[in-house]
């Protein structure tokens, strides 16, 4: 009988894994996507987006949902439009949300605020020309503060069509900097027919050169402010030093300011830059994120502290002896305990730690995949906690974290059922040690239809950054299960200069930006092909993008090792790539000076297009025409030097596209593209 059951158990299993689907560009491309989580203060509900994926870019939208807190009803829709909703944020009672959106008539995202309670249909509360992001209800609910772009001059009537700098940055991401605008904060009252009041215009400091709001997202910029605990002052972070670019960091400060306006007072300062000001609930203290300037190509994120309001005892909560970057963070309500998120060996993990500070530990380790978008209910009798979970192979849902059990609940189930249905495995974690004494984290991926018994070719994928790590989560750029998807077996090595492995681990590239990373990518694809029996270590390819980018135009002038590459926004020479990006400065800090001291030999030493007489390997090249980080040239000239010593290339230009190829049609034909390169090169049939 026990035998019987074994076998009709082997069955069941050979019978599930028959039925499940291959994966495809489309499958992943239009599963829905679950924004970042958003609690009410009561802990009741939790406010999010999902999109609705579209080829057609017209086609796609995005609305916001709601979900009982604790888990007792399925998600509804609250909002029903084409057009995209984002930046919710809950009324300190509860009972309204605040949304950006651009519907019907507005030229640019406006204000909406919707009653949960009452219903009926969202309320435009502003017409601002330069459009509205991140709104923060006042405690009270009867004023919201947003960040708004405003025009410096009315250029009306001059005739000539032109940018004038006369300080460097000139570019930021995919677009030129326009230096007639800044980004403000205005307080706009929820009173009918009153009008947002922009509380930064006219002062000293948004008259210095160097003011400038923090980057968000690719391309854009934006203050971070939080309404202080008695709603008569905001706090806020921006830098007075932008122009100061070309030749130093540029560190962000913080700043409080009435909030009926006036001039700004600066009141944390130096050493490097603060973001993500939060207030205790108590009121009586200040944390920020810190990160340090100490002329390194990278430092962890910290977690400090001020008493409030008088600004004094800065203590640090998060930082050395633990050795990780702060991502998110939440506050309990009665302000005793802070969790937070951070990187570590291709996991983002949660971590605790006591107010008081310099204690954090590991509260929850996932079995896999990342935790995200830690949000803490700042008014709830007990502790709520939601945020985001999902893996390479479990697309992001809302999810209830409990830390006393270590456990989460699924509040969403939106991608759930598609998911459970392709054919895709966890990755697979070793760990080796290059030659410098460094231990190296991998991540193995294996195909649609494994099978351990037979010989897979080697795909070698290169991360960018270099301050990142591969993560065990679903990225539609370059999806590893999808990269495999013709029958390749994918390694992916967090190489020297990575995050998620401590501040010395990702320092290491100083003075060694290509070489000691290239040394390990390569380790890494040999030491996969020694431990796993099924790669067929005699057919290997790499490809990556960006900082990837630049890797396998090293490994192009370094090793014949790999059959085919594949390189999507890579430099040609450290110079090249100084010159021209959006960014300079952070290059010398890699490189240990400019480039005109003679004594500095990394610039040509490491740089791949000084040995274009050993480029050997068939390459396919792919830059976007609006890439600003990594500008074309750079793409041209490795072409240029690859058609002048004859090797096997190809070139895609990408006219719409800049840092990242983000139209799904686009999408759709790269990974066509790569897919035909590799095959011709490994003679794999795709």
């Amino acid at each position: 009988m026990k035998r019987l059951l074994s076998t009709l158990a082997v069955l069941l299993l050979a019978a599930a894994a028959l039925a499940r689907q291959p994966i495809t560009h489309e499958t992943l491309w239009l599963m829905k996507r679950v924004g970042a989580p958003k609690i009410s203060p009561d802990g009741k509900w939790v406010a999010f987006s999902v999109t609705d994926p579209s080829y057609d870019p017209k086609e796609q939208s995005s609305d916001l949902w709601l979900v009982p807190a604790d888990g007792s009803a399925k998600a509804h829709k609250i909002t029903f439009t084409k057009a995209t909703e984002s930046d919710a944020v809950w009324s300190p009672d509860s009972r309204r949300i605040a949304f950006t959106t651009k519907r019907e008539g507005d030229e640019a995202n406006q204000l909406y605020v919707l009653d949960i309670v009452a219903g009926g249909e969202a309320q435009r509360m502003t017409s601002i020309a330069g459009g509205v992001s991140s709104p923060k209800f006042s405690d009270d609910g009867r004023n919201v503060l947003f960040v708004s772009a405003v025009t410096l001059h009315d250029m009306k009537d001059r005739k000539a069509n032109v940018r004038v700098y006369e300080s460097f940055p000139i570019r930021n991401w995919d677009r030129w900097i326009d230096p007639n605008k800044q980004v403000h904060l205005l307080v706009q009252p929820l009173t009918d027919g009153a009008k947002a009041k922009d509380i930064l215009a006219g002062t000293q400091l948004v008259a210095n050169p160097g003011f400038s709001g923090t980057p968000q997202g690719e391309g854009g910029e934006t203050i971070r402010a939080v309404w202080s605990p008695d709603g008569q002052s905001i706090v806020f972070g921006v830098t007075t030093s932008r122009n100061t670019a070309a030749y130093a960091e540029v560190g962000v400060d913080l700043f409080r300011v009435r909030a009926d306006g006036g001039e700004p007072e600066r009141i944390a300062a130096g050493g490097g830059s603060y973001g993500d000001p939060t207030f205790s609930r108590d009121g009586h203290t200040l944390y920020a994120t810190f990160t340090p300037d100490n002329k390194l190509p990278y430092n962890n994120r910290r977690l400090v502290a001020y008493d409030w309001p008088s600004m004094t005892n800065r203590r640090e909560i998060v930082g050395q002896p633990f050795d990780r970057s702060v991502s998110d963070y939440a506050i309990t309500a009665d302000g005793a305990t802070i969790y937070f998120t951070a990187e570590d060996s291709g996991l983002e993990k949660i971590y605790i730690a006591s107010a008081r500070g310099r204690d954090a530990h590991l509260a929850i380790e996932p079995e896999r995949g990342v935790y995200t978008d830690l949000e803490i209910a700042e008014k709830a009798p007990s502790l709520v906690m939601v945020g985001r979970w999902g893996s390479s192979v479990d697309p992001q849902e809302i999810v209830r974290i409990d830390p006393s059990t270590k456990t989460r609940r699924s509040l969403t189930d939106f991608t759930v059922a598609a998911a459970s249905q392709l054919d895709w495995q966890p990755p697979q974690h070793f760990w080796f040690t290059n030659k410098d004494g460094m231990r190296v984290h991998n991540m193995i991926v294996v195909p649609e239809n494994f099978d351990a018994a037979k010989r897979y070719p080697l795909f070698v994928l290169i991360h960018g950054g270099a301050a990142n790590m591969w993560r065990d989560q679903i990225s539609l750029r370059w999806n590893y299960h999808l990269l495999a998807k013709p029958g390749y077996v994918m390694v992916m090595t967090d190489y020297r200069g990575s995050t998620g492995y401590g501040e010395k681990f990702a320092q290491a590239i100083q003075n060694d930006p290509l070489r000691g990373p290239g040394d390990d990518v390569n380790q890494g694809a040999d030491e996969a092909v020694k431990r796993f029996p099924f790669i067929d270590g005699t057919r290997m390819i790499a490809g990556g993008a960006s900082y990837g980018g630049h890797l396998v135009n090293w490994l192009e002038a370094t090793t014949t090792r790999y059959k085919a590459l594949i390189s999507h926004a890579g430099l040609a020479t450290l110079q090249t790539q100084w010159g021209t990006s959006d960014f300079m400065y952070h290059r010398e800090l890699m490189a240990g000076g400019p480039f005109w001291e003679t004594s500095n030999r990394i610039w040509i030493e490491q740089s791949p297009l000084t040995y274009a007489n050993q480029f050997r390997t068939p390459i396919l090249m792919s830059v976007g025409e609006h890439d600003f980080r990594v500008p074309m040239n750079n793409t041209l000239e490795m072409w240029a030097a690859l058609q002048r010593m004859r090797v096997p290339s190809k070139l895609l230009v990408w006219p719409e596209e800049n840092h990242w190829i983000l139209n799904g049609e686009n999408s759709r034909f790269f990974y066509q593209q790569v897919w035909d390169w590799i095959g011709k090169w490994v003679n794999t049939q795709v």
